[in-house]
């Protein structure tokens, strides 16, 4: 179940901890991937709030907000780049997408399967995606006052096993959102607090959300070529004008009868 946009606006634009939320998470996606020059990138869910540092170097930015949960203007003040669309079948050109962020879009989805799909549908050979998901594990997932708190948490076991049965290759993980999810002054200033001491833990332990990044992986056909031949007509016209011969057993069998009789 997705979302209401505006819900999904009033945490991460219009409250302090929707804001800290944005900036933990968006610090770690541009540490992972810094300079998306020249490069088509688009975003589904609700990945609008981490994809403004990459207007200005990406060659295109595309924000995909799936219907159930409805399409703003974004950016603001700016040309729009956000695009209202079918959950699985996204208005973008097959292998079009150089790199493509899902947040808020996998774990609401009523059709996981599919939207994966059309995830590698629209990456282009060698193309890297990043998923985010809640952590099953964090704190987050605990209260349904974030957006973190709805939907299917995943542990990390489940969303590479996931990603990988639908050709994509895991090339890293990370964690991610380590502050309390509390809009307590004293936790709010301790955010980099918190994300220092997060990143000296385990992945699995620590963090609301986990950070998958994949590759989009092409294999190559499997299984024992056969090789299938037509036969010639020619050959074929062959054999009515000029019969074959009889087979020796039955030559054979035809002179017994006559010497018998």
């Amino acid at each position: 179940m997705y979302l209401d946009v505006q819900d999904l606006r009033n945490f991460y634009y219009r409250s302090k901890l929707g804001r800290a939320a944005q900036a933990s998470i968006r610090m770690r996606l541009l540490e992972l991937w810094p300079d998306v020059e020249g490069e088509t990138l688009a975003g589904f869910g609700f990945a609008a709030p981490l994809l403004r540092p990459y207007l200005k170097s990406a060659r295109r930015v595309v924000a995909l907000m799936p219907g159930p949960q409805g399409v703003m203007q974004w950016p603001a003040g700016q040309p729009n780049v956000s695009v209202l669309c079918e959950e699985t079948n996204w208005p973008l050109e097959t292998g079009h997408v150089d790199r493509l962020v899902v947040l808020h879009g996998l774990e609401t989805s009523e059709r996981p399967t599919r939207l994966l799909e059309e995830c590698w549908r629209v990456l282009g050979p060698g193309g890297r995606a990043v998923f985010i998901v809640p952590n099953r594990a964090g704190l987050w997932v605990r209260s349904d006052r974030t957006p973190f708190g709805f939907g299917r948490p995943y542990t990390l076991g489940q969303l590479e096993s996931q990603l990988r049965s639908h050709q994509f290759e895991v090339e890293s993980h990370f964690s991610g959102l380590h502050l309390l999810p509390s809009e307590k002054r004293f936790w709010l200033k301790s955010v980099k607090m918190f994300e220092r001491f997060g990143r000296k833990l385990p992945t699995v332990m620590a963090g609301g959300v986990f950070l998958v990044e994949v590759r989009k992986q092409s294999y190559p056909q499997s299984g024992n070529r056969v090789k299938s031949t037509t036969p010639s007509r020619i050959r074929v016209l062959e054999g009515l004008s000029n019969p074959l011969p009889e087979p020796a057993w039955n030559a054979g069998q035809g002179q017994t009868q006559v010497e018998n009789s």
